[in-house]
């Protein structure tokens, strides 16, 4: 019943924001966008989106390395079938993927690769929720659309910044905070509330064993690394659908630049954060299209602008997906087994840490 419940909600953000994109659409004027696109430009793009790849891949090893040093192969190929995982499984289950992978490849227990995945989701909401801010106020008007965008970056904030102060508390409070956290729950359920004072307890467990001063700088080199290759590459990608004219309204086209290219990026990473279908078919759409707007006609964004949003959409899937299913075929690995895993584990509510010498030894005789 639950997962029904979650099915028919997820397919009515869905929709909702699949009618929200391409409400207005120009589908005549869409067409042609799309044929005639000078898609040379997705050369660069793909160059910027597998450099993104590589920044966001050596984070995480970043992060990791307080535990182990894992090399960039092994590394690598849990992070790109992970990354495939979080695009194409419901509910978010694919975010289990990247530490149940790790796991397979190291000593590190899945309860603490965990912990690093949500230091991440922190790192980069904090991040966009600066940068939106900062780019918000060199922007002349107030919309609507204006007000709804400096919203959900005050929402970031506040998910963010409380995920990142909760860390903080707990690192130094940890007796405090399994006490809280157990009195908390406690009255709805007593298991449920020893169950999840244990994932506490490894949770700050897994923060102790983070890497010192010197790792934290080059984890937020790589944060800037990266999401400056996916606001570059917008401005990139806009070229494929540049004017040929004196202006967007004769030409029909239209290019951001740099600074219109990193707004987009920040309004579509807080779209995203809008739980959908898997692939993020439609909210990706609608907020491409809401940033868009700021700059562009709308009629423009209606035509060119959207076939803008789905050129965007479809590389970076296809990126994703490609790169994950690459590493499978390489790992002697299956799609249906590990999303099996993440399945089982959901629904039998497993224990998060399996000692390294149970698991599967099958996928590192592939490496």
């Amino acid at each position: 019943m639950k997962k029904a419940l979650q099915l028919v909600l997820m397919l009515g953000v869905t929709g909702l924001f699949t009618w929200l994109a391409f409400r207005g659409t120009r589908w005549d004027r869409l067409g042609e966008s799309l044929k005639s696109a000078h898609y040379r430009w997705l050369i660069p793009y793909l160059m910027l989106l597998l450099l993104a790849h590589v920044f966001r891949v050596l984070r995480w090893g970043n992060l990791l390395s307080g535990m182990e040093k894992i090399p960039f192969r092994q590394l690598n190929e849990a992070s790109s079938i992970g990354f495939m995982m979080l695009l194409v499984m419901p509910f978010r289950l694919g975010e289990f993927a990247r530490p149940f992978l790790i796991a397979q490849r190291s000593q590190i227990r899945r309860s603490s690769a965990m912990t690093t995945i949500v230091l991440e989701r922190i790192a980069d909401g904090l991040t966009i929720a600066v940068l939106l801010r900062a780019l918000l106020f060199f922007l002349p008007g107030y919309t609507d659309t204006v007000r709804y965008v400096r919203w959900g970056a005050n929402m970031m904030f506040v998910v963010f910044g409380g995920g990142l102060a909760f860390l903080i508390f707990a690192r130094k409070y940890q007796p405090l905070t399994a006490r809280m956290v157990q009195k908390f729950i406690r009255p709805l359920s007593t298991s449920t509330a020893d169950k999840v004072s244990s994932i506490t307890h490894h949770f700050v467990e897994a923060l102790r064993q983070l890497p010192a001063a010197p790792q934290r700088i080059s984890f937020t080199a790589y944060t800037v690394g990266y999401w400056g290759c996916y606001g570059v590459g917008g401005a990139v990608l806009s070229n494929a659908f540049a004017c040929t004219g004196t202006g967007p309204e004769t030409c029909g086209g239209f290019h951001l630049s740099l600074y219109q290219a990193f707004l987009v990026q920040c309004i579509l990473v807080v779209g995203l954060m809008i739980p959908g279908a898997p692939g993020m078919v439609g909210t990706f759409q609608a907020a491409v299209k809401m940033g868009l707007s700021l700059f562009v006609p709308e009629t423009v964004v209606n035509s060119q602008g959207m076939a803008f949003a789905n050129v965007m959409w479809l590389t970076q899937a296809v990126q994703q997906v490609g790169l994950g299913l690459l590493f499978i075929v390489v790992s002697h690995g299956s799609f249906r087994d590990i999303a099996g895993h993440l399945n089982e584990r959901e629904q039998k509510k497993e224990p998060p840490d399996v000692h390294p010498e149970a698991r599967n030894s099958g996928l590192k005789a592939g490496l």
